[in-house]
């Protein structure tokens, strides 16, 4: 496919829209690539990334090899999606510490609008699609409840959830910063990217190079996983659509729980800055929440995120037909 600068520049812009989306718990960067048209292209491409590819730079040339993994296509998204993650990533760390209540209230209304999206398209209600969401949403709302079985700041753990959360770059309907909720890591890689940035920019290398570790051991975990699911989920979305369709939803209907706005801390941590953040936390009422409910303002916060899949999703039914 033959594409000029513009394309690129507009494919860059799609990249940018799935990153903001990976940032957000809720919205998968998948779901943003089957919208905006590219998601059949992204994963073509991404399973042509091999070690083939050495051989036909090998026998004819860069040029060949980067044309044979659609190099272009994956540069201009990935650029896209960097930078609005190293974008994102300062504004939710201050909301996260600043307006918990509130983000996680906009949270709450991306997820459920999301779990009707995805619902919406299964095409068969069997009684094995049935019984698949009814399992997996009971499966999904009791992991919300365990202790994370390692620390965020443990390496091993680290590799763990980057090979793990790269699922939403695949399939989609499961967002990656959702995954890294789950398994208690998502405040943790959002510091990571600040790290990053602030410790390049103000020249604090000790900064820079814990953050740079963390970072790589995300990616490298993130490059395994998708490399190991993107043929298996690829196949499962394409051969059986309703069953992966019913787990998505039911894994989101449980887990509804780990973003619930008002919550009530059962144990805490020490973190690798030497701050004290959250370990392990339980769903409570409103009125029973310590300090500023900030109720009405939370409904209208979900409001907002229920909003925003619907508008995503209108803009997806206008997109023309190739």
């Amino acid at each position: 496919m033959q594409r000029r600068l513009i394309d690129y520049l507009v494919i860059s812009f799609k990249g940018i829209a799935m990153g903001a989306a990976d940032v957000v718990p809720g919205v998968s960067g998948g779901t943003i690539a089957f919208i905006s048209g590219i998601y059949e292209e992204l994963i073509e491409s991404i399973d042509k990334v091999s070690l083939d590819v050495f051989k036909v730079w090998r026998k004819e040339g860069l040029k060949a090899a980067w044309s044979s993994i659609n190099g272009s296509f994956l540069l201009a998204l990935f650029s896209g999606i960097a930078i609005s993650i190293l974008s994102l990533a300062k504004l939710i760390k201050w909301l996260l510490h600043n307006e918990p209540v509130l983000l996680w209230s906009f949270f709450f209304g991306l997820v459920l609008a999301s779990i009707l999206y995805i619902a919406k398209q299964i095409k068969s209600w069997s009684p094995l699609v049935i019984i698949a969401i009814a399992a997996i949403s009971v499966l999904s709302y009791y992991i919300t409840l365990a202790e994370p079985f390692a620390s965020p700041d443990s390496p091993f753990y680290l590799l763990f959830c980057g090979f793990i959360a790269i699922i939403a770059m695949i399939l989609p309907g499961v967002s990656g910063a959702f995954i890294l909720l789950i398994l208690g890591a998502y405040q943790t890689a959002i510091d990571t990217i600040n790290n990053l940035r602030d410790g390049l920019l103000n020249g604090n290398m000790e900064l820079f190079k814990d953050a740079l570790l963390k970072f790589v051991l995300l990616g490298i975990g993130a490059a395994v996983g998708l490399k190991v699911f993107s043929k298996a989920l690829n196949w499962m979305f394409k051969h059986q659509k309703n069953l992966t369709l019913a787990i998505l939803t039911g894994f989101m209907i449980g887990s509804l729980n780990k973003i619930w706005p008002w919550k009530e801390v059962l144990k805490t941590r020490i973190n690798s800055e030497g701050e004290e953040v959250t370990l392990l936390d339980k769903s409570i009422l409103p009125s029973n929440y310590e300090g500023d409910n900030e109720l009405i303002l939370a409904v209208v916060f979900i409001v907002i995120g229920f909003a925003t899949i619907l508008i995503l999703e209108k803009l997806g039914n206008k997109k023309p037909k190739t």
